[in-house]
């Protein structure tokens, strides 16, 4: 086996298996695992190309056998043109009607957990939240098997916003996602009283329905901080018993909904793990389901291969939309898209901004794109869509989650220790020697499609089984350690006054 993956004969540098030394598969310079070398010598200035296409120009001559990275590439923006829907490849029809056991809610919807979520309208009424939920321990839960646990959904803003700004709407649109996700069973919301974000607005604004399993409170009213936590547990006492009726029952696998998330990346990201997702998004797509891609600023790009899928025009039209809002977002905070790779991205062989959204937007699949959504934004389409996020991981899968998705895939080089309640997250280790190292925190090694141990579909197609068990119960190893209470991160857009 080669010690340099080449991913197209038509790019001009490849990817080191292993640390290469001088005179080794041609290097003139060390090249680092999982990093680039240059196949022929590259002018100053010259398009740097892997995946086929542009990730970055040369800031020097590069010789044939040098290592490439962040000493020689520069980032620069790429106009891409857009030819809507020119690639448009329909996922085959399956051989069999796959099928996995959730709670089928009133809604329609189907949930693959069954929480009791307390969420707070601000800030003030955190620690009144989550006092509610600790005193629902295990022990205290045990009678209620059906019931997999009482978290408290807090944040850092509700007030000092505008009232009818952008970061308004987008946390309306968060705390009502999560009110409405299928995962919850059971909702109690609990405000101060005189923050910006008004419970009774959010009601209003989104048809909540206040019942026996959606609760309101605040704490002004209530009487303070000691009596909101005895209402608070006295309330969640009364929906217990109703939220444990709730049983599983057979539901076809159209049903999921599965947020694609990368974090912690590396040069094998593109390589392995996001394309093993996306060969299972194509899987679940097939069977009806969705996928649900985010991270705007880790498709920029990339966004050409995608508009070229967009099942109509305007769909192809609204992602780019969302791009030169972000270009438009980052110049005026005097930043630029290229500073999203971290620092461990750039250590683990990942250079530029194109080249790590050339990487994530294969978690996509191949199949048609059916609908861009803003973050948040109640996911109607069927089928492989994309919402509007920023590229922080908590962020991104908050909007996620907000906007229905019942589980989350989440891929990682570097090693990323993540879980997101109420929808449990599977993490798939895009290298074998972190599979081995963080084998407590991953559930899938994608590490093996490099040492040809398995392939691309055999991996992604593990992936996809896997999400039918974990949607039917099956822990995840993020759920099994108690991860996914402190995730929630509703992305805050706008002034604070």
């Amino acid at each position: 086996m080669s010690a340099l993956i080449r991913l197209d004969a038509s790019d001009n540098v490849a990817t080191a298996r292993r640390a290469l030394a001088p005179g080794e598969e041609g290097a003139t310079t060390p090249v680092p695992r999982g990093h680039k070398m240059a196949l022929s010598s590259i002018a100053m200035g010259a398009p740097v190309t892997k995946y086929a296409q542009v990730i970055g120009y040369a800031a020097e001559d590069i010789a044939a056998g040098a290592h490439v990275h962040v000493h020689n590439l520069a980032f620069r923006d790429i106009d891409h043109e857009h030819a809507f829907g020119s690639n448009l490849r329909p996922a085959s029809a399956p051989s069999r009607r796959d099928h996995f056991m959730g709670y089928r809610r009133p809604t329609g919807r189907v949930g693959t957990r069954n929480y009791i979520a307390v969420l707070t309208s601000v800030n003030c009424s955190a620690t009144a939240a989550r006092l509610i939920a600790q005193a629902f321990t295990p022990e205290r839960l045990a009678a209620y098997p059906n019931v997999d646990g009482v978290v408290a959904f807090v944040h850092g803003t509700g007030c000092a916003m505008g009232g009818d700004g952008t970061g308004f709407e987008l946390l309306q649109r968060t705390l009502w996602g999560y009110a409405r996700n299928p995962n919850v069973g059971g909702v109690l919301m609990a405000g101060l009283g005189c923050e910006m974000m008004q419970i009774d607005w959010l009601i209003e604004a989104y048809g909540l329905t206040p019942g026996p399993l959606f609760r309101t409170m605040n704490i002004q009213d209530v009487g303070g901080l000691r009596r909101t936590v005895e209402a608070g547990v006295a309330a969640i006492e009364e929906m217990l018993p109703v939220v444990n009726d709730a049983r599983r029952e057979a539901c076809p696998a159209s049903d999921l909904m599965v947020a694609l998330q990368c974090g912690g990346s590396d040069a094998w990201s593109g390589i392995t793990a996001n394309p093993a997702v996306g060969y299972a998004c194509d899987l679940l797509v097939a069977q009806g389901g969705t996928g649900v891609l985010a991270e705007t600023p880790e498709i920029y790009g990339a966004e050409h291969l995608l508009t070229a899928r967009a099942a109509r025009p305007e769909v192809g039209e609204k992602l780019i939309g969302l791009i030169e809002w972000w270009r438009d977002y980052t110049a005026r905070n005097r930043g630029s898209m290229d500073n999203n790779p971290s620092p461990g991205n750039k250590a683990g062989g990942l250079t530029t901004i194109l080249e790590k959204s050339l990487g994530a937007a294969a978690k996509g699949g191949t199949t048609p794109l059916n609908g861009v959504y803003r973050y948040a934004e109640p996911v109607t389409e069927k089928g492989f869509v994309f919402m509007d996020s920023p590229g922080y991981d908590p962020a991104s899968v908050t909007g996620q989650i907000a906007s229905g998705c019942n589980l989350v895939a989440f891929t990682t080089g570097r090693g990323s220790a993540f879980g997101a309640k109420p929808s449990p997250s599977m993490k798939i280790a895009t290298n074998s020697e972190m599979f081995a190292r963080m084998e407590e925190d991953m559930d899938i090694d994608a590490g093996r499609i490099l040492s040809g141990g398995a392939t691309v579909e055999a991996v992604g197609r593990e992936i996809y089984e896997t999400w039918l068990r974990m949607a039917s119960g099956e822990k995840s190893k993020s759920e099994a350690q108690g991860l996914g209470d402190y995730e929630f991160v509703p992305w805050q857009v706008g002034a604070v006054m």
